[in-house]
């Protein structure tokens, strides 16, 4: 059972305690100033007294509480609020005075009116003081919990300012990925009716994959290669044998969570500034690693170069929308203890290395629907 103070709540038998420690102490600081000044009794004597006066506030608390739940000081009517605790604080008193005297007269041989004016002699000013106390706690934990809820409504706002900022980013890489799908159909379809089929295939399978299990901003690696292996089946279907591609992966690094969508526009960028603007032939090298803390993924392409004025010493640079957002979606993820960077190979080449925080996906559901490797 819990008594209701105003806003909060607290467990009747804690409520009782507390009580109990302030009869305790009063009891005691009656019977040792008796013991100075004045005749002393028994210690249940003094503790029958204490009890008498502070279960009785115990009872009135939960009303000032709610009277000061209901009116609280402040503006506007804080004037008018003072006033109507002033009156209540009054009264409340008087009752309690009142209640007390009366549930005194069943141990004591003195009538009602000399226990009453006892009473007021004895606790009317400290019973004024227990009202104003228990108001001023009311008001202290209203504000504490005012805080709270602040705090928590300013927490959830930045979260939902961060997804959003994130949905942002991923809506800008799936249909950047879309236009130049959709022009390499359009292309294919005047010299390889076949191929252009199976694109569009894998195309549609890929966008159902999208649809279906990214709402969320992490997945595990090993679906991420899934939708890698989706995409890379449509570029085997665009540059036939002028590319290859090369996976090595660490098995302890399967489950690990990656942001979904990490690894197709990074290997779209290698292949547009690789084999997509050279002649010849190019390899794509895909090696995802465990570094103590953290999981290290590369992405090497080795038909390409970086041009002195894009990689700055930091390696900070990136063409394209698709690296770009990549950054900014690993910046609002994982902060500092994400990095992207892209260095020269040699003797030709460039390699995309990222680092993110490793942590096992437990969290992410496995999915019997996820998309399985389709033959290249």
């Amino acid at each position: 059972m819990k008594i209701a103070l105003g806003d909060t709540r607290i467990g009747l038998l804690r409520y009782l305690g507390l009580w109990t420690a302030v009869v305790v102490v009063f009891a005691l600081q009656a019977m040792v100033h008796d013991a100075f000044f004045a005749e002393t009794w028994s210690i249940f004597d003094y503790l029958r007294w204490s009890m008498i006066q502070w279960y009785t506030w115990a009872a009135l608390a939960p009303w000032v509480f709610r009277l000061a739940a209901r009116h609280p000081i402040q503006a506007p009517g804080r004037w008018r609020a003072l006033s109507l605790h002033v009156f209540a604080s009054i009264a409340m008193t008087a009752l309690a005075l009142t209640i007390g005297a009366g549930v005194s007269t069943w141990f004591e041989p003195s009538s009602f009116g000399e226990q009453l004016l006892q009473f007021v002699g004895r606790h009317a000013a400290i019973g004024l003081l227990t009202y104003w106390a228990l108001l001023l706690l009311q008001h202290s934990l209203r504000l504490r919990a005012e805080r709270a809820q602040r705090m928590l409504q300013a927490s959830q706002l930045a979260a939902e300012l961060a997804r959003s900022r994130l949905q942002v980013l991923k809506t800008q890489l799936q249909p950047h990925f879309l236009f130049n799908t959709l022009h390499a159909i359009v292309t294919l379809l005047e010299e390889d009716q076949r191929s252009a089929e199976d694109m569009l295939l894998r195309l549609s399978e890929l966008l159902r994959a999208f649809l279906h299990d990214y709402d969320g901003q992490e997945i595990s690696l090993r679906r991420e290669l899934d939708l890698l292996a989706l995409y890379l089946g449509i570029q085997d279907q665009r540059f036939k044998d002028r590319l290859s591609t090369q996976i090595y992966v660490a098995p302890d690094t399967l489950d690990c969570a990656v942001p979904s969508l990490l690894l197709q526009p990074i290997v779209e960028n290698a292949i547009r500034h690789g084999i997509g603007r050279r002649v010849g032939a190019d390899r794509i090298e895909i090696e995802a690693r465990r570094d103590g803390d953290s999981l290290c993924i590369e992405v090497r392409n080795r038909n390409s170069t970086l041009e002195p004025d894009a990689a700055p010493a930091d390696g900070a640079a990136g063409h394209g929308i698709g690296l770009s957002n990549t950054r900014l979606r690993l910046r609002e993820l994982y902060g500092e203890a994400a990095e992207l960077r892209l260095d020269m190979l040699w003797p030709e080449g460039v390699a995309c290395r990222i680092r993110l925080p490793f942590r096992v996906a437990d969290d992410i559901e496995a999915d019997d629907d996820a998309p399985e490797h389709l033959p290249a």
